[in-house]
């Protein structure tokens, strides 16, 4: 029957992909010719049926030498496809194992699917997750897929969650939890005196972080306190969070911005308490909003560091129609021009207009 699942599938010719071909790269012919041998039939299969580049199924081919014919790499293809894998997420499966193509459906791939539905996925989460953790269709199901959903289902409260954190996160499924997660997690709470239930909550917003590596974590836990970020700040594990996607030369280089306009790097230390997901703004990004705070708007930069989170917001479809909607614009800029007092009342009407989509991180926490 699963041969059947593929006939849907339209494929060339038979005279296209039907030839004798075998791992050597050789092909017999009448003038005894022999083909390169860094050519292979898979390389037009994975083409024709994929829908790969010619240079991506050339390096994807190079794990599939051993193959003689697209018989069984039909059944897996249709299997995968009855399941929902289709274009770039068929795609993205076969490259992180391209081996795959050559497994039995019956005894190796569908047990892996039906672990995946008996743990509560449907086939909409499947098209989702696999693609972004094609471990989980690696893992082998009894010895290491199943105790390692157990074990983050355990982690983070709830299946509910966990099935959350796979829709949307990559990779941290397949971290060693026994010999990475945990010792960061009781790294932060034991030396650094964080509270459990923070180490809880930023663990189920982002579970990346605590896939690095011990020895990261601890220079990235040096590196906060010689920036002044104090261990016991409420904040200090949300900038961990944060400072680990940033570089040194990043971070400096935004300090250098924040100078320009007259602030201080204290100035800029508290602007990243408030709120630090303004460091993922690139160079380029924070120059063009502080400017346009500044000049066009009128914001003193103090003000900004009062409520950085403005830093994040896009400037066309979020800044500019929020001062709009407060205050009514001068000619000159079709913005407004206002001093202190009135970037309070426009920072208490945030929500009121309702552009906000975020709490801050203080009120994350309660």
């Amino acid at each position: 029957m699963l041969h059947s699942l593929v006939r849907c599938h339209a494929l060339p010719p038979p005279s296209q992909l039907c030839r004798v071909f075998f791992c050597t790269g050789t092909s017999a012919s009448s003038s005894g010719a022999t083909a390169s041998p860094d050519t292979h039939f898979m390389v037009e299969y994975l083409v024709s049926t994929c829908g790969f580049s010619v240079d991506v199924a050339s390096k994807v081919s190079k794990s599939l030498r051993r193959i003689q014919s697209t018989e069984n790499a039909d059944v897996v293809l249709g299997f995968l496809r009855s399941q929902g894998l289709v274009g770039a997420n068929l795609r993205k499966v076969i490259s992180w194992r391209p081996g795959m193509l050559g497994w039995d459906v019956e005894t190796n791939l569908a047990p892996r699917f039906k672990v995946l539905r008996d743990m509560g996925l449907s086939e909409s989460d499947i098209m989702d997750i696999a693609p972004r953790h094609p471990f989980v269709i690696g893992f082998n199901r009894e010895s290491t897929l199943l105790p390692r959903f157990k074990a983050w289902e355990s982690l983070f409260g709830s299946r509910e969650i966990l099935l959350k954190n796979l829709r949307r996160s990559k990779w941290f499924f397949s971290s060693n939890i026994e010999n990475v997660v945990r010792p960061n997690m009781n790294f932060l709470r034991d030396e650094c005196g964080i509270p459990e239930e923070r180490i809880s909550l930023v663990l189920k917003r982002s579970p990346g972080f605590f896939t690095q590596k011990p020895d990261s974590l601890r220079a990235l836990v040096d590196r906060a306190d010689g920036i002044g970020i104090p261990r016991e700040s409420k904040m200090f594990l949300w900038i961990l969070d944060v400072l680990h996607l940033v570089s040194r030369e990043k971070f400096e280089a935004q300090v250098k911005i924040m100078n320009s306009f007259g602030l201080s790097y204290s100035d800029f230390i508290a602007a990243m308490k408030k709120y630090p997901r303004f460091l993922w703004l690139s160079t380029g990004a924070l120059q063009r909003k502080m400017e346009f705070l500044v000049k066009d708007v009128g914001i003193t930069p103090s003000d900004i560091t009062k409520l950085p989170v403005f830093l994040t917001f896009s400037l066309e479809k979020r800044i500019e129609v929020f001062i709009s909607s407060v205050v009514t614009p001068s000619p000159a800029f079709h913005l407004p021009s206002f001093g202190q007092d009135q970037f309070g009342t426009v920072c208490r009407n945030v929500t009121c207009i309702r552009i906000r989509r975020w709490k801050t991180l203080d009120n994350s926490q309660q």
